[in-house]
């Protein structure tokens, strides 16, 4: 005998009309944040698999009707605090420019939005098909240079467990049967995002206990990251063996999605020994399930429409704000001159130091110099910002020092070091770069300190210049801010370092004058 679908309530008939509107009112409303998520599942093959999120989170919260027909639908109204804070994060990522808060804030709100309409005994019992939605945020790139480091470094080290000489820096490594360089396409990120995603469906499908799907989602954490580093150690071989016909350019990646396939096919085939019966997930469910009942049945229409109201009128205030603030950003041209950091016996040249220039997309304003004292020369380059947003920003995961593939310069390293600025302590960001040749030549190597001014504020973390340039906005000081690079050629040991502090405390209370200068002149 086949089961029949329960009879929707007619409150439930309420809720779920709710809940559309709702959903389909925030989507219309924060537009550009749902299609800009779109368009990356579209363009990054990393993210394909975001288009079939939501279709599978639908269908699990359709097996859950049964359940979902046992508890009535109630209203809870506090739920709008949560969802005014979701909508102030919101707010702050959009005025940074960071497109994982705004699509993590968005998502957050929809699924918000179901136990604010349908509250949330009911809402509990579907928290995994919400939370599911999660991975439709296309995120998860930002490891992709420390994930291309240790791919890096372990299929060197298996290289030469392998009895293969190599030369390594950065990047980049040389065994006697040709060069090979760690890019994007071989960190393992899209690999990892792929595992994660279908390896927590097969756990929450497969396990009832808490403990399993945890063990299980932290297995499929931990071996894509593993097999990436085999796959990529097998494709250096496979070409150091067949003089580089095989498994080299685009065929490593058909390689890789191959391997990948067998290992997760594997790892499932594992988990299946210790799934458990659904048989008692069902007799746990339905004794767990509150059964509906006919309390507070008073006009449903008008406690659910009042719901649905409270809830869109919550998410568009962000909106409003956004107008005024962005009343207060200057759209002028920025001038700055950095030919005031000729000071304290340093020099401009006539010519800048060297050919290197960070990859920061569309500042408002450039400009590069060069300055000396003796034999000691240090360039200098502002990349200054004003009127931010989506198409202009300054911190950015595509502002490299260095693009992936770049023909004449491959960074060696990147780290921190701490240096005083203008009578401040600031750890600032640095970096060795070297011209790209053969690698056991001895080319140009640059030192490079990089930090940010935002609002008069200094900075060398990503993290807090993003939050200073939203609170920045907040306050209405405008979103004016600039990346500084000051670099030297290393000609002896140590040269580099030395000329760069010997300037920094020579021309640095200069350089933040520039800076301020700027701002004001808006």
């Amino acid at each position: 005998m086949s089961a029949v679908s329960p009879t929707p309530t007619f409150h439930w008939r309420f809720a779920v009309l709710s809940i559309l509107v709702v959903v389909l009112g925030l989507i219309a409303s924060y537009r550009d944040t749902a299609f800009g998520m779109v368009s990356i599942w579209w363009r990054s093959g990393t993210f394909t698999h975001a288009f079939l999120v939501a279709p599978i989170s639908l269908w699990l919260i359709w097996e859950k009707r049964k359940v979902l027909a046992r508890c009535q639908p109630q209203p809870t109204v506090w739920l709008v605090l949560p969802l005014l804070l979701l909508a102030f994060v919101w707010l702050l990522g959009e005025l940074a420019a960071v497109n994982a808060v705004t699509q993590l804030a968005f998502v957050a709100m929809l699924i918000l939005s179901v136990p604010l309409i349908v509250g949330i005994p009911a809402a509990r019992q579907i928290t995994f098909p919400l939370c599911f939605l999660f991975f439709a945020v296309p995120i998860g790139e930002f490891v992709m240079p420390k994930f291309m480091e240790w791919t890096a470094t372990m299929t060197v080290l298996g290289l030469r467990a392998s009895g293969i000489p190599v030369y390594q820096e950065g990047l980049q490594f040389v065994i006697p049967s040709g060069r090979w360089s760690v890019v994007e396409a071989c960190s393992g990120v899209r690999y990892l995002i792929a595992s994660l995603t279908v390896g927590t469906l097969f756990a929450y499908l497969n396990y009832r206990s808490l403990k399993r799907r945890l063990i299980f989602v932290g297995v499929s954490m931990v071996v894509p990251v593993i097999a990436n580093w085999i796959r990529a150690y097998m494709i250096v071989m496979l070409g150091h063996w067949s003089g580089n016909e095989i498994a080299t350019g685009a065929d490593h990646l058909v390689y890789g999605w191959v391997f990948f396939g067998i290992i997760i096919l594997i790892m499932f085939a594992i988990g299946m020994r210790w799934r458990e019966d659904d048989d008692e997930v069902a007799m746990a469910e339905a004794v767990a399930a509150p059964a509906a009942t006919n309390a507070d049945s008073r006009s449903p229409a008008r406690r659910f429409i009042a719901a649905t109201l409270l809830a869109l009128g919550v998410a568009l205030l962000p909106f409003g704000a956004l107008k005024v603030l962005d009343a207060q950003n200057s759209v002028s041209a920025p001038a700055v001159s950095i030919q005031a950091l000729a000071t304290g016996g340093w020099v401009q040249d006539a010519e800048v130091l060297g050919t290197w220039r960070p990859a920061f997309a569309n500042p408002s304003a450039t400009e590069i110099a060069s300055f000396s004292q003796g034999v000691q020369r240090v360039g200098v380059q502002i990349n200054y910002y004003r009127h931010q947003g989506y198409d202009r920003k300054l911190i950015s995961s595509e502002n490299v020092l260095v693009k992936s593939g770049d023909e004449n310069w491959l960074q060696l390293e990147r780290g921190t070091q701490a240096i005083t600025l203008a009578g401040q302590s600031l750890v600032v960001q640095s970096a060795w770069l070297k011209q790209q040749s053969e690698l056991t030549n001895e080319p140009v190597r640059l030192r490079i300190w990089q930090w940010y001014w935002i609002d008069g504020r200094l900075t060398g973390s990503d993290s807090f210049g993003k939050l200073w340039l939203a609170l920045s906005r907040l306050r209405g000081h405008g979103d004016d801010a600039a990346a500084v690079f000051v670099y030297a050629q290393e000609d002896v040991p140590g040269g580099a370092e030395v000329a760069l502090e010997k300037f920094l405390a020579e021309a640095g209370p200069a350089l933040g004058t520039v800076l301020e200068q700027a701002r004001r002149a808006r």
